[in-house]
């Protein structure tokens, strides 16, 4: 089973992106009840209006779909946090689990961090015991972080309660990018296609990846403090240092405090 949410945990939409191209195509075996779990007031649902005529309503909805990766049997998972019901979520998704016969729960997240986009996408991992990562990948960061729960980890945390093995891999996404990154739904692609055995396609994520590249590189070309602050991401990255959690916390706030003074210099 693998499962993406969006919003706290899906910086530039990578993990939503990245487990709806493991779905693409498949065939949904599984809904959620949408009213339970949804603010309709927070989360709107989408009208279409045609010629001046509401034509149609397209509501938020959580459902489990069905694909093959290689030899296997995927279920995935991939759309809206739910804002309630988080403990029967969790019930649910345990009963789920068990009755489709679910071997292992893969959570699949992105964040924001301070990296930068010149360098390979950086992947973290969780795990419920040793020995369950794959791709390289190593369980972290070190020592204790306590941070605001998503609703991924409070089911991750159920179902390895329940017995059912559980991972999560989490990219990390340069905190100054806005919008979609491709890059970073990519690297997941990739580490779930090591996880699982078998290669996933990429569909068209290569070509956005170099396009959204070309843009920052110009972007930051035009911004000597923008470059200033990349230039210190990547020397920090190539040392191969490892920050602390105040460390790049500090470092985030002084690069949007500079932006901040310099737009108010201008005006």
């Amino acid at each position: 089973m693998i499962v993406a949410f969006d919003g706290w945990v899906d910086a530039g939409a990578a993990a939503t992106t990245a487990a709806n191209q493991v779905a693409e195509g498949g065939e949904v075996v599984a809904t959620f009840d949408a009213d339970a779990l949804f603010d309709y007031r927070a989360r709107r649902p989408a009208l279409e209006i045609v010629d001046g005529r509401p034509n149609e309503i397209t509501w938020p909805e959580l459902s489990v779909r069905r694909a093959r990766v290689g030899r296997r049997d995927v279920l995935v998972i991939a759309g809206p946090e739910p804002d309630y019901r988080w403990h029967d979520l969790c019930e649910s998704a345990v009963e789920l689990a068990r009755r489709l016969g679910v071997a292992e729960w893969i959570s699949v997240g992105a964040i924001p961090g301070a990296v930068p986009h010149t360098r390979p996408v950086r992947v973290m991992g969780t795990a419920s015991r040793l020995g369950l990562l794959r791709g390289g990948v190593e369980p972290g960061p070190e020592g204790v972080l306590r941070v605001p729960a998503a609703a991924l980890s409070v089911l991750e945390m159920a179902v390895s309660a329940a017995g059912i093995p559980a991972v999560g891999y989490f990219a990390n996404v340069p905190h100054y990018v806005t919008g979609p990154c491709p890059a970073a739904a990519i690297e997941l692609l990739r580490i779930l296609g090591r996880h699982l055995g078998a290669e996933i396609p990429l569909g068209s994520l290569p070509d956005e990846a170099r396009q959204m590249q070309v843009r920052l590189d110009l972007a930051i070309a035009a911004d000597e403090a923008t470059r200033a602050h990349v230039a210190r991401l990547e020397a920090r990255v190539d040392a191969e240092s490892q920050p602390s959690g105040d460390d790049l916390i500090a470092d985030i706030e002084r690069f949007l405090r500079d932006r901040g003074n310099e737009g108010s210099q201008r005006s």
